[in-house]
């Protein structure tokens, strides 16, 4: 959950005189800021497979292969012979447990030691040695070493201990290769210039490779003479709005900021602006002389900073919010498949033309998608952009399309989307290109209107079941369904996710508002 509420940010860079708007994202082919020193189009970013969640995996994997071949083992040399007693699962899960735990704390389970076999392979062999002893120790003390087998001890050991290390070798070979190839670098921009930065850079170098940072560039708002062209060997790609601009169209991780606390009303200005944007943003110590405890700090490397925001969603909710979209999405596919069908038969038989309407919105990190919806107008007069608002009275909607579009079934063929990744269950629902409030475009009625897309939109929302769906003819609407939106993006769980589904249903009931 981001440190700071976008919200109060907002309103706060308003009242630092922020006045720059965001700019929209760029259309394909369009060029915004200069290219990174590493021109070649970085890999996309693989929220499936993190760090953090790779190193999940292989304690899990660790943890569940060393209890198999325990009790594997037991079984192929002791069956008929010895009877799996409690004793025998007792010291499998003991020395499972203890060398994972072994593990943990000496580090292997870090990308680094995932990368460099020889080094991690002592220290797991050191890991797992010790948990035998600490368990013989055990089983000595409490004297029952003489119930358990000594063929059996032997093989859990040697057996554990190689397939640690063929393990490890394959994980090795296939972490070097996916580093190679970028996908477990965080692309890192920095904020600011000047020797400030140069001591940063020169700090992050000193980490090495094993702090997995990968910088893109530096952008400073700066346009005097203190501000140069390159930075410690790194080019100044442009201001914070271009980093804006940059960010949609390549991938970045991690924002940096080298400017001091006490530049209060520019640190507010820019954090507006990269507000909007999906990525963890931190403030560098080495810009203050305020030290504080290093509990208050995250590092990279030995690098202090100080957190601002955070994505929304990382590592294991993005796996956790995936599954649920996928796994519900299916269900309710299935469940109501019937209803689709009779939508689609209705659409089809009323007014000639296509079942389906596709159409452009804004997807996660204003990525342009097509969403599909069942057609609820005549097809001469769709309107792909949304470029004007349907009324009450529209007469461009069919008399099937009015029925659907007032119960929102003409949404349910996004099940489609939500399956192959496009839209989630739940989010902030994705708006047409040319929507408006009050001939308007939303972007240029609420501040920070893009925020809301720092995850995958939804079919329904925060918004949608608290009566902010339908019709936004006003900017105070816009404006309701926005802090809807980032409410529900500053605090999002699965059991939120579960309520608003839950609550749908009846607000679908609320039709005032929906033409």
């Amino acid at each position: 959950m981001s440190a700071i509420d976008v919200r109060d940010l907002l309103k706060a860079a308003g009242q630092a005189g922020a006045t720059t708007p965001v700019p929209p994202p760029l259309a394909l082919g369009e060029t915004g800021a200069g290219s990174s020193p590493d021109s070649a189009p970085p890999p996309p970013a693989s929220p499936w497979l993190s760090p953090v969640v790779l190193a999940g995996c292989v304690r899990l994997a660790e943890c569940g292969g060393l209890l198999l071949i325990g009790f594997g083992l037991h079984l192929a040399l002791l069956h008929g012979k010895v009877p799996l007693a409690p004793r025998y699962p007792a010291a499998i899960f003991a020395v499972t447990l203890a060398a994972v735990g072994l593990f943990q704390a000496s580090g292997c389970y870090r990308i680094g030691a995932f990368r460099h076999l020889p080094k991690t392979a002592l220290k797991l062999v050191a890991g797992w040695s010790l948990a035998f002893l600490m368990v013989a120790a055990a089983m000595v003390l409490a004297k029952v070493s003489d119930h358990y087998s000594r063929v059996w001890l032997i093989g859990f050991f040697a057996a554990g201990l190689a397939a640690l290390m063929l393990g490890r070798a394959a994980l090795a070979s296939f972490v070097r290769v996916q580093m190679s190839r970028g996908r477990f670098d965080r692309r890192t921009a920095i904020v600011g210039g000047g020797a400030v930065a140069e001591e940063l850079i020169g700090a992050l170098h000193a980490a090495g490779p094993e702090s997995g940072i990968r910088i893109v560039g530096v952008f400073d708002d700066r346009g005097d003479d203190r501000a140069t062209d390159t930075v410690a060997g790194y080019p100044k790609l442009g201001n914070v709005s271009d980093l804006v601009a940059f960010a949609r169209r390549n991938r970045v991780d991690l924002v940096v900021f080298t400017l001091p606390i006490s530049a209060e009303t520019r640190i507010l200005q820019m954090l507006a602006k990269l507000s909007v944007l999906p990525v963890d943003i931190r403030l560098s110590a080495h810009a203050t002389k305020l030290r504080l405890r290093p509990r208050a700090y995250s590092y990279l490397g030995s690098v202090p900073l100080l957190d601002v925001f955070d994505k929304p969603l990382a590592d294991w909710d993005v796996i956790t919010k995936g599954l649920f979209d996928r796994f519900v999405g299916f269900g309710l596919l299935l469940a109501l498949s019937p209803v689709m069908l009779g939508v689609a038969l209705a659409v089809r038989l009323t007014s000639p033309g296509p079942v389906l309407f596709r159409q452009k919105r804004y997807g996660f990190n204003n990525e342009l998608i097509e969403v599909f919806k069942f057609r609820s107008m005549y097809v001469d007069q769709c309107d792909a952009g949304a470029a004007r608002l349907v009324t009450k009275t529209d007469s461009r909607v069919t008399p099937v399309g009015r029925f659907i579009r007032k119960t929102s079934l003409d949404e349910l063929p996004q099940l489609f989307n939500v399956i192959r990744g496009d839209l989630s269950l739940v989010g902030p629902r994705p708006h047409a290109l040319q929507a408006k409030a009050a001939n308007t475009l939303y972007d240029q009625v609420v501040d920070g209107y893009f925020a809301r897309h720092k995850v995958k939109p939804g079919i329904t929302g925060w918004a949608q079941i608290n009566g902010w769906r339908g019709e936004t003819d006003t900017s105070e609407k816009l404006q309701r369904r926005v802090e809807h939106d980032l409410h529900y993006i500053e605090n999002w769980s699965i059991l939120f996710d579960l309520k608003i589904l839950a609550t749908t249903p009846l607000a679908l009931l609320k039709t005032d508002s929906a033409y």
